[in-house]
């Protein structure tokens, strides 16, 4: 790799609230923290309060090598923080607090700044529940030069309407399956297998890039007007919080880098799994750990 890459994530910045424990997370700075595990110079766009787990949240990132400067206090709303309910086979569900701090970003001139220079711009729906963030949000985003939008549906936090005016804004789009089939139904789509509905969705968007993740059974990618697959990495899942953030900071950080697609997303796909077989959103995955586990025989 020649040019150092440079990421902006915008959004929520919390603290997951498991029934035995707490973990930092939120789907942008999940996504941030794989994308510098993998090399990317990160930098956090969001907001929290004036209290002890703000403070924690910046000291994460700070270990994590994420850059702070764009992250503000608020001393009128908390630290964000997601109720998180957990089925027997581990899927999560969220009961999301509002408001909260990283509801209420205002613009700045260094936010500006930072969008401007760097590389991809990331960006998901959930932010957009407020209306202070969807206007800073729409404001950033004609200044980004790679716009990437994680569709990340928390009922009754978005709209179709939003959801359609952020698609067109966006180069890159990141669904799961059950977000691809309940978007492209409410789009009119009549299609029922997911590779057709993820080309009516190429159709209709802007998007020259288009992953949509399959739980257990691993991701379709199209890529500049093909599609490559990866069948999935069977794991005992601990929990999934998390899994497919760290699938897109990985797919976008090898993508941007200039590695080939398929390897790109097979890599996607290993990182993914090995996050939902451990606890918690942002586990540390050596390069060693994936590669052994993407090649346990080669590497006997």
């Amino acid at each position: 790799m020649s040019k150092k890459i440079k990421a902006v994530c915008f959004g929520e910045i919390l603290y997951d609230i498991f029934p035995d424990m707490e973990r930092i997370g939120g789907a942008p700075l999940n996504v941030a923290s794989r994308l510098s595990s993998m090399g990317v110079d990160t930098e956090m766009i969001s907001k929290i309060g004036v209290d002890e787990k703000g403070n924690e949240l910046l000291n994460y990132l700070r270990s994590r090598n994420i850059e702070t400067g764009n992250i503000l206090k608020d001393e009128k709303h908390p630290t964000g923080m997601v109720k998180v309910n957990l089925s027997a086979s581990g899927s999560a569900t969220y009961e999301i607090t509002y408001p909260s701090a990283w509801d209420k970003i205002e613009l700045t001139d260094s936010m500006i700044n930072s969008v401007k220079n760097s590389d991809a711009f990331i960006f998901g729906s959930l932010i957009c529940r407020d209306e202070v963030n969807r206007k800073t949000l729409f404001q950033l985003i004609p200044k980004a030069k790679y716009r990437v939008l994680d569709f990340n549906l928390r009922p009754p936090h978005y709209s179709m309407e939003l959801l359609l005016e952020l698609m067109q804004h966006a180069e890159f789009l990141k669904f799961n399956d059950d977000e691809l089939f309940e978007i492209t139904k409410m789009m009119g789509s009549q299609y029922n297998s997911l590779e057709q509905n993820l080309l009516f969705m190429a159709v209709k968007s802007n998007a020259k890039t288009i992953c949509v993740t399959k739980g257990r059974h691993g991701a379709v990618l199209l890529h500049d007007k093909k599609m490559y697959y990866n069948s999935g990495y069977k794991v005992k899942v601990k929990d999934t919080v998390g899994a497919g953030d760290s699938f897109l900071g990985t797919l976008l950080a090898k993508l941007l880098q200039g590695e080939k697609p398929q390897e790109a997303l097979d890599k996607a796909c290993a990182v993914g799994a090995l996050v939902a077989a451990k606890e918690g959103a942002n586990p540390e995955i050596s390069e060693k750990l994936l590669s052994l586990f993407m090649n346990p025989v080669s590497a006997k």
